[in-house]
């Protein structure tokens, strides 16, 4: 809800003042020579209770019911000492609106009851003129039904609108928690897999630069890549992070070749299908599974061959990583969320994925859905 503007909280009092202050005037003169109204004019008194319900309105923000009771109060006073009906009605009928507004609807009920008891009251035994009857009184409770009603329409209106905004608040705080989560995978991903290969080649490039140099310059040149490699999509993913930035294309599968060949492992790539463009988000999270999995091969499987089977569906795309199981004694580096982040990527598309042994070696196996195309 958006505050108005100061000089519109004191234009409505002025208005008021000025609306009831003339327009008392105006109707003063029929109503004092009226046989059928006979009231009586304005004197000081009159004048000070025709203004007390404007000067009351400026504070209705801060003091809803205060300013109802003292609108509502100077209008029943001003009311029973006989001066005119008419515009004095103004001053209650906002003050009401505002308090109803507010959440004050007790308050705001029972001052508007006990004013119609009055008016009822007055006019069958105290007015100059008696007009009460069934249908007189049944017309005035009708009259401030009425505007009871606009007041909690408009109320439920404002109530229903907040909400709205509160859920358009929520849901950008959503997306936002999303981006995030979505980010933070990435990172994890960019970092396990190239830390870890770093970390593999590191050790083969200390094991072998004493008798083997040739194959420990080899070792070197793959983690000068490798560095290269995570620094470059660091900066792809933390670009979306500033403004105006332009976002570069993130990894998808026609980097794969590109990721094999770094990982330094014996990798036996198979199609099955017919391959095609792909969804972005299908497209990214196949490449961070088949990622993640070499990535597990290079840490707990060194040395052992794998396989990447890229399957291709009319719904969906199928992705299957099978290695043969290490010689070597794997390295570990901590419990990681590789399998458990490999799944949540599978999930958020509303697919599935297993991981379990296989063998001597382990597989991963991914099923993405392809969403159909609207027509």
């Amino acid at each position: 809800m958006h505050a108005k503007p100061r000089w519109a909280e004191v234009l409505l009092p002025l208005f008021a003042g000025v609306f009831q202050g003339v327009g008392t005037r105006g109707v003063q003169w029929w109503q004092v020579h009226d046989p059928g109204m006979l009231r009586v004019p304005l004197d000081l008194l009159g004048c000070a209770l025709l203004l007390a319900g404007p000067l009351a309105l400026i504070v209705r923000r801060r003091h809803p019911v205060l300013c109802l009771a003292v609108a509502a109060g100077s209008t029943v006073v001003f009311i029973a000492l006989g001066h005119p009906y008419g515009p004095v009605f103004l001053s209650p009928i906002v003050a009401l609106h505002t308090a109803v507004a507010g959440g004050h609807r007790r308050v705001a009920w029972s001052i508007w009851g006990l004013a119609y008891v009055f008016f009822v009251v007055y006019t069958s035994w105290f007015a100059p003129v008696r007009t009460a009857g069934w249908f007189h009184d049944l017309a005035l409770a009708a009259l401030m039904g009425l505007i009871l009603v606009v007041a909690e329409f408009s109320r439920a209106r404002r109530e229903r609108q907040a909400e709205r905004e509160r859920g358009k608040e929520e849901e950008v705080r959503r997306q936002a928690s999303e981006e995030r989560l979505t980010m933070a995978q990435e990172l994890h991903d960019v970092l396990a897999h190239n830390i870890s290969l770093i970390h593999v080649q590191a050790s083969t490039a200390l094991h072998l630069i004493d008798d083997h140099p040739e194959q420990a310059r080899t070792a070197l040149t793959t983690i000068k890549q490798a560095s290269k490699d995570v620094l470059t999509e660091m900066r792809s993913v933390l670009n979306v992070l500033r403004d105006g930035a332009p976002r570069s294309p993130t990894a998808g599968l026609d980097r794969l070749d590109e990721l094999i060949e770094r990982s330094g492992l014996p990798v036996t790539k198979e199609i099955v299908g017919e391959a095609g463009p792909l969804p972005p988000g299908v497209d990214r999270a196949g490449y961070r599974i088949v990622q993640e999995a070499l990535t597990n091969v290079t840490r707990h499987a060194p040395g052992a061959s794998v396989t990447v089977v890229l399957g291709y569906e009319p719904h969906a795309l199928t992705v299957q990583v099978t290695d043969s199981g290490g010689d070597a004694p794997g390295e570990s580096l901590g419990g990681g969320n590789g399998v458990p982040g490999m799944r949540e990527r599978a999930a958020a598309l509303g697919g599935t994925l297993t991981a379990a042994h296989h063998g001597r070696g382990f597989r991963v196996e991914a099923r993405l859905p392809i969403p159909e195309e609207p027509r």
